[in-house]
């Protein structure tokens, strides 16, 4: 059963009536991971597509004339019709997709998936890290399977902060004006093509919310927005900034998410059978689903267990700062006048999300309590992730359930890069991401010549020192560095040498400066005759965050030491733009938390598919994916913490790159190859692509999560 259409408004862009097709597919985010769509809108303007990569902004600011040459160029009329011929085959497949085959018999409504961050492609701002990267590739994969699937979020005018960092080394935010209508985005309307909204009574007053859909190949986000005319602008503001510090701002955006979401489905005439919590920031869905089936006339205990029935919760991570907790008085602020209206008990909603381990004179509201107690499901992210957080949270947990794990996975398409991505099309076959579960397609990555793919690796490499010169004359030239300095950028990162990438959200947990305990052993090895070490950073700290802050300015400075100008850098603004570069194009990717910190971590997986090898601690996702053919590990598979811990860790770092990560780099043939560090290459792709796509992260969630709700009784309509 496939989720009914949501209207949208129609867009106001003119195009030439022989291309019209190319707004359907500037609207669906599916050009995004489809190369020849990408292409296909470079053709139209290079120089504009190469500035935005955003085909709504480029159609915007295409000119008349430009127009009138490609309507005699036949290379684009080809391109085009080859384009919206693949578009159509995708969006209404002849074929049955994985869902028809294996679920066909599927008759109820819509897997409905909230997450308060969404990472699709840069041109669409609302995601900041980790959590709205997987949540994008959760949807991208659930339209390749053919899900019947809805996500919900929230519309950030100002996104996430830009980050710029000072000459001291100091991380400075800004928050960008996005303007909507500039985006991949449009407004859903009613039946009568009136701007659909939604209203909550929140704390005596009334919050208007209009809706946005972003299409994701067969998949609708409706993205709820609080800037609209009919708000106070206090209100206007609530959905403004991703992540805000204020703790009764963040409050009032998961309240619009959560009741707001509810209320939303419920204005379309959805009926779920599964409604995905991503993380506790959407759980307070589960009191506006319980008002609703108190209305219907069940039991306080009947209506609980039937809103659990159908409710998966997936948690991220086991840092206290994750898992969200807002004091109870602040919440009793906006709950209280929300429940009287609807006749609830607001003190019995509020014992949902109290954890019975803390005493009496703590009364928080935790949100990963309140998302345990109204599921019938819960998961960590990976095998180890899964078993820290049953230790946490197992006894909230009712009728005997355990928390379960489905580790992380990454789209494909999306994070390949194209060199290695023709390569393998050659070798493999095309849609590697599902050629990947073939029993031959490890045979088939290993019959790939070894210069060949070498050759793609490089290509691959250089554009990602390009970009990272760039970069750095931008913000060296920000700084008012000399001409003779600017210039020194083109030099900067030598593409034969060995490069390493350590990437991620600068949380002091994750150990960005573990590199820096013994400078002088770091200046050795990058500075190594005939064999140096490369390092090349990127990676934002919240904005309340001063120690993560500190990590960048610590490593920002070590950059400008004489011994490692050229050899270490960071980049500015980590995005998904600088993250694809980086996974497609370092020869290792790095990753050194505090065991068993990192739940998952999916970065390392995208280097992957790509042929990057992991050197890392033994945490999240790399505990079951290592393997001696293809990686290395950080010291043991030990969870004790401290100076102690980082001292040990550290030495072992050093110890792996030197004695063995650095001499199997330039181990080279007659030819200038290093053939084992190349099988180990073709391990990576071959091993990992299958096991961490985000393909086989849907797959299980449908197969062993949402589908296990079908057997449950239906909630009461309230029509």
């Amino acid at each position: 059963m496939r989720p009914p259409e949501i209207r949208t408004s129609t867009t106001k862009i003119e195009v030439p009536v022989q291309f019209s097709r190319l707004l359907d597919i500037a609207y669906n985010l599916w050009w995004c991971w489809t190369p020849s769509a990408r292409e296909l809108f470079r053709m139209i303007d290079p120089l504009r597509w190469d500035r935005y990569r955003n085909p709504i902004e480029l159609l915007i600011k295409v000119e008349p004339a430009i127009w009138r040459g490609l309507q005699n160029e036949r290379a684009f009329i080809r391109a085009y019709l080859e384009v919206v011929r693949e578009f159509d085959d995708y969006v209404l497949p002849e074929v049955p997709t994985w869902f028809d085959r294996s679920h066909g018999d599927h008759d109820r409504g819509p897997i409905v998936y909230f997450s308060t961050e969404f990472g699709w492609h840069e041109s669409l701002q609302v995601y900041s890290g980790g959590l709205g990267i997987l949540s994008g590739d959760h949807c991208k994969s659930a339209s390749d399977l053919g899900l019947p699937f809805i996500g919900i979020g929230l519309m950030y005018r100002h996104g996430y902060f830009r980050q710029t960092v000072d000459a001291e080394g100091n991380q400075q935010h800004f928050y960008p004006d996005h303007d909507l209508q500039r985006m991949p985005l449009l407004p859903v309307v009613d039946a009568e093509e009136r701007e659909l909204q939604i209203s909550l009574e929140l704390d005596g007053r009334e919050i208007h919310c209009r809706v946005w859909k972003a299409a994701v190949g067969r998949v609708d986000v409706l993205l709820l927005d609080t800037d609209v005319p009919n708000n106070h602008p206090a209100d206007r503001a609530i959905t403004s900034a991703l992540y805000v510090s204020g703790r009764e701002m963040r409050l009032c955006q998961e309240l619009i998410l959560g009741l707001g979401g509810v209320q939303l489905v419920e204005k379309l005439g959805l009926r779920p059978s599964v409604w995905h919590m991503n993380e506790g920031h959407s759980a307070l869905l589960s009191l506006g689903r319980l008002a609703d089936n108190l209305a219907a006339g069940a039991s306080f205990e009947d209506a609980l267990e039937q809103i659990r029935s159908a409710a998966v919760f997936t948690t991220h991570t086991p840092v206290p700062a994750g898992n969200e907790v807002f004091d109870e008085e602040l919440v009793r602020k906006y709950v209280t006048g929300w429940a009287s209206a609807k006749g609830l008990d607001a003190e019995r909603l509020l014992q949902l999300g109290r954890d019975p381990r803390n005493g009496d004179d703590e009364r928080t509201f935790n949100m990963t309590v309140l998302a345990l107690r109204t599921s019938r499901a819960a998961n960590g992210v990976s095998e180890l992730h899964g078993q820290i957080a049953g230790t946490m949270w197992n006894d909230l947990l009712h009728d005997g359930h355990t928390i379960e794990h489905v580790t992380n996975g990454v789209h494909v398409p999306t994070w390949l890069g194209p060199e290695v991505g023709r390569l393998l099309g050659r070798y493999v076959g095309p849609h590697v991401e599902e050629r990947s579960l073939d029993p031959d397609f490890e045979s088939a990555v290993n019959a790939i010549p070894d210069e060949e793919l070498w050759d793609a690796h490089m290509a691959q490499k250089r554009r990602t020192v390009e970009l990272s010169r760039a970069n750095a004359l931008q913000q060296r030239a920000r700084h008012g560095r000399s001409p003779d300095e600017l210039r020194e950028t083109e030099t900067l990162l030598d593409p034969d040498a060995l490069l390493v990438g350590f990437a991620r959200r600068f949380a002091t947990y994750k150990r960005a400066d573990l590199l820096l305990r013994d400078v002088e052993r770091l200046k050795s090895m990058a500075g190594a005759d005939g064999r140096p070490v490369q390092f090349l950073f990127a990676g934002k700290a919240h904005p309340a965050d001063r120690p993560g802050q500190e990590l960048i300015r610590r490593i920002y400075n070590a950059s400008l030491d004489p011994e490692l100008r050229g050899r270490l850098l960071f980049l500015e603004n980590y995005d998904m733009t600088s993250g694809r570069f980086m996974v497609q194009g370092v020869d290792i990717w790095l990753n050194n938390p505090r065991r068993p910190q990192e739940a998952s971590g999916t970065s390392g997986m995208k280097a992957a598919i790509n042929g990057g090898l992991n050197c890392s601690i033994l945490d999240g996702w790399w505990c079951e994916g290592y393997d001696p053919s293809h990686g290395w590990t950080i010291a043991e598979e030990r969870d004790d913490h401290g100076e102690h811990q980082d001292e040990r860790d550290a030495e072992s770092l050093y110890h792996v790159f030197e004695q063995q990560i650095v001499p199997c780099y330039y181990e080279r043939d007659s030819n200038g190859i290093p053939v084992g560090w190349v099988h180990r290459m073709k391990a990576a792709i071959a091993q990992l692509t299958p096991r961490f796509s985000s393909a086989r992260m849907v797959r299980e969630y449908t197969d062993n999560f949402y589908l296990a709700s079908r057997r449950t009784p239906a909630e009461p309509s309230r029509s």
